[in-house]
């Protein structure tokens, strides 16, 4: 039966992928200033699928025994947050509102890199995906792992998707400076405090 490890993988997926991190937060920033969000939120989608299906399928028992890949990918990690919440923390300085001219500064090329080093030099999106789905998922019988994958990707999709409608949803309420800066401050909180627990962690 299909039906059950589909629901499930769904559940699951969306408990760990809703949680409050850069990933979202860069995902819900840029749909608020119309940068390229439906190609952020592919990406971030596209990266979790094959992170998603890749730990089902063996990967996450690779992961967890090799731990140094975590530690590395921790500190890299940490350091990208740490210059991406910098730069958030320099916007909010000189805070623009939606109706200015250069709110499209970013390319697409830009947004698709930021958005993969984001995702890839956070750990915590193995230890989620690959390692603690995958080895939920990997677990169950015949086929029912692919169809866990699935759900999980599924969830994913759906979730990314929502944060993306949500900021167009929310752009009218970020007409004004004092708006966009409350956000960037946010959003440079949301980075460094992600990047110390990155630190914290490895210790």
């Amino acid at each position: 039966m299909w039906f059950f490890p589909f629901l499930k993988g769904m559940g699951i997926g969306a408990s760990l992928i809703m949680a409050i991190g850069s990933q979202n937060a860069f995902v819900l920033s840029s749909a608020l200033r119309k940068q390229h969000a439906m190609v952020i939120a592919s990406v971030c989608v596209i990266i979790d699928v094959i992170l998603i299906f890749s730990g089902v399928l063996g990967l996450g028992a690779l992961i967890s025994a090799a731990p140094v890949l975590i530690v590395l990918a921790s500190y890299f990690g940490a350091a990208f947050l740490f210059v991406y919440g910098g730069l958030a923390f320099r916007r909010a300085l000189s805070p623009q509102g939606l109706s200015t001219s250069s709110i499209k500064t970013m390319t697409v090329a830009a947004a698709i890199a930021t958005t993969t080093a984001l995702s890839l030099l956070n750990p915590h999106v193995y230890l989620d995906t690959v390692v603690l789905l995958g080895s939920i998922g990997g677990q169950l019988p015949h086929n029912q792992p692919i169809w866990f994958a699935l759900g999980a990707s599924v969830s994913s999709a759906l979730w990314f998707l929502t944060l993306v409608v949500g900021g167009k949803a929310l752009a009218p309420w970020f007409k004004t400076e004092k708006s966009w800066q409350k956000l960037d401050i946010l959003v440079g909180i949301t980075m460094w405090l992600i990047g110390l627990l990155l630190i914290i962690s490895t210790l």
